[in-house]
């Protein structure tokens, strides 16, 4: 059962890890097109792209602190989490500004 458990955070990890790897991928991607072509929709996407790839990560960091049991009390981890959806939150409403212009 513990060698089971042991797979499948594994697995777990590396879901992450691509997660991570395509949100990254997708940043740079509008990077690019942006630097082609500077208008402000690209300019947006971008941005959205780039707060969105970052609210992977801090997920990603907060949700190992509450797995590894790092002594944060319930409250704490709960402020943790609300943080952690202000960048998804700037991204979205950035994306949704490019496609709207």
């Amino acid at each position: 059962m513990v060698e089971t458990v042991a797979i499948a955070r594994g697995v777990l990890i590396l879901m992450r890890l691509v997660t991570f790897g395509l949100t990254l991928g997708i940043t740079l991607i509008s990077f690019q097109a942006y630097r082609k072509k500077q208008s402000e929709k690209l300019q947006s996407a971008f941005i959205g792209f780039a707060f969105i790839s970052m609210g992977v990560a801090i997920t990603n960091v907060i949700t190992q602190l509450g797995a590894g049991g790092a002594g944060t009390s319930s409250l704490q981890f709960i402020f943790l989490q609300m943080t952690e959806t202000i960048p998804f939150i700037i991204g979205f409403a950035m994306l949704y500004l490019s496609l709207y212009r």
